[in-house]
């Protein structure tokens, strides 16, 4: 990846090789990205964009290659140590816990050290970016829409005060006035400090929202560049997008 000023890496993928049984999805990516940096991670429907994020949090195989992230070597550990490192894989889709309540899916996400006295602090950044949960905050997650699903899914993992969050289709049932209230939260907490990699649909508003991108095709990275450099680069988009 294209690091601005020399960055140092926070997260270092290289030559990752990952499949599904006899099939190989990625073909030895490699990319990385620095704290703070805001990367989006683009491609047509298959090009292996969800099987990199899970590989990298964890939640399947890597055949081959390596990933370090905060300096150790993550490359067969467990997703819950990997969490525990800072590193949020927010999952595509609304992935709550339907019995619990809005709050609870919240609470159960906090870091350890945050689930006492510091609680409401660290909820109040939930609260602020979606006013629709606090009024829902006693009802189960099951009782949300779906947009509203997805606005605690983001939520739970902004509430971990992550080092690197990936998102994965954080715009999936969104309304797009509340998209652009999630991008100018990527952007927020990249100014903080923690990492962002995003994978989405919305092309546009995704390289508006960050500062570079990787262009993933047939499981390989195909492209990288300034984010706004694709942006105005149709030849490109109509190349990986259609």
């Amino acid at each position: 990846m294209v690091q601005a000023e020399k960055r140092q890496p926070l997260l270092e993928v290289r030559d990752l090789v990952v499949g599904y049984g006899k099939s190989t999805v990625l073909h030895g990516v490699s990319f990385s990205i620095a704290a703070g940096e805001r990367v989006a991670l683009l491609g047509r429907n298959g090009a292996g964009k969800s099987t990199l994020l899970l590989a990298i949090s964890g939640l399947i195989p890597i055949q081959s290659g390596s990933v370090h992230f905060a300096g150790q070597d993550i490359t067969k550990a467990r997703s819950s140590d990997i969490v525990a490192l800072g590193l949020i894989h927010v999952l595509q889709g609304h992935r709550v816990f339907g019995p619990l309540s809005v709050e609870d899916n919240l609470r159960i996400s906090l870091r350890r050290e945050d689930r006492g006295a510091a609680a409401e602090t660290v909820l109040k950044k939930a609260w602020d970016l979606f006013p629709e949960l606090v009024e829902r905050r006693h009802l189960p997650a099951s009782r949300l829409s779906g947009g509203q699903q997805q606005m605690l899914a983001v939520s739970q993992g902004i509430v971990s005060r992550p080092a690197l969050l990936m998102l994965d289709e954080p715009s999936y049932g969104l309304a797009p006035v509340v998209v652009d209230r999630i991008f100018d939260v990527v952007r927020e907490i990249a100014a903080a400090g923690t990492g962002v990699l995003v994978v989405e649909q919305l092309v546009n508003k995704t390289l508006r929202a960050t500062e570079n991108c990787c262009l993933l095709a047939g499981g390989r990275i195909a492209h990288s560049a300034a984010s706004s450099e694709l942006l105005g680069n149709e030849t490109v988009q109509n190349l990986y997008f259609g």
